[in-house]
């Protein structure tokens, strides 16, 4: 029997549904529901005769994981959550002591944008390695960015990898000038590398 709160499996589905609510309609059982993995909407009425062919997911505990992947886990979580608890995140888990004018243009202004696509361009030493760390690592701590691109003068590309690394932890795999896409003729080189 399909109880609400359960959590089934069948052919009907690629994953398992957690049942949000169960209906009788003549020959037919509708089941509305989410997918527990995607999230996925459900609401499929399935013939009365078909319903054997579902079968209920037992859920247990198991306290026998390997220690580091459950921390691992955790932290996952507690970064994914961060963002709402701490506005202020990439700053406070950076090497950095930002002045407060770039705080206000990182999370004053930049931020908050619905799409965010800014050109930094300032005199030398204002800080533009320390605003662009600082947006850089805000979203992907958020999950809202795979792919960076950072486009800087030629003789600055050494310091600007290093201090990334060094004050963001943020590794930067590739340097694209012409001799790289000399050497890579008929390869796309943004295909191997996400920063």
């Amino acid at each position: 029997m399909i109880t609400e709160g359960k959590v089934i499996k069948g052919p009907f589905w690629k994953e398992p549904v957690k049942v949000e609510k169960v209906e009788e309609i003549g020959g037919y059982v509708r089941i509305v529901g989410s997918t527990t993995h995607s999230k996925k909407y459900v609401d499929q009425i399935i013939k009365r005769e078909e319903v054997n062919k579902l079968e209920m997911v037992e859920s247990h505990l198991d306290f026998f994981s390997n220690p580091e992947n459950v921390f691992f886990v955790v932290e996952a979580t507690r970064f994914k959550y961060a963002s709402i608890f701490d506005p202020l995140l990439a700053m406070n888990v950076s090497k950095i002591d930002p002045l407060p004018f770039q705080i206000e243009a990182v999370y004053g202004y930049v931020l908050k944008q619905p799409r965010i696509r800014f050109l930094i361009a300032d005199d030398p030493g204002a800080g533009k390695t320390v605003m662009a760390g600082l947006i850089l690592k805000e979203l992907k701590l958020r999950g809202l960015v795979k792919r960076i691109l950072i486009v800087i003068p030629g003789h600055l590309k050494e310091q600007w990898i290093r201090e990334l690394k060094d004050k963001f932890d943020e590794t930067f795999t590739a340097i694209f000038d012409r001799s790289v896409f000399n050497n890579n003729y008929g390869e796309n080189p943004w295909e191997k590398n996400d920063q």
